[in-house]
């Protein structure tokens, strides 16, 4: 008889898979730019992602000195 029902398999730490990225911050935003490396460090790119797990990847990020920041964020906002 065939199966008419199928069971959800969530990640674990055994079947994590952690990948190494290198983001170039030239002419790229601040929020952006930290949005789409904060989706990547999560894991929410993976379609295993499950949100009790630890199931991000590693990025390193290079020349972070000319990212840009838009509008007075320079002279008003504190990094």
């Amino acid at each position: 008889m065939s199966k008419l029902h199928f069971t959800t398999k969530h990640a674990n730490a055994a079947t994590v898979q952690r990948n190494w990225y290198v983001v170039d911050g030239t002419n790229q935003t601040v929020g952006r730019m930290c949005a789409r490396i904060a989706a990547i460090l999560r894991g929410k790119n993976k379609a295993y992602y499950t949100p009790h797990v630890d199931c991000g990847d590693n990025i390193i990020v290079i020349n972070c000195d000319k990212i840009v920041l838009t509008g007075n964020k320079m002279e008003e906002k504190v990094y």
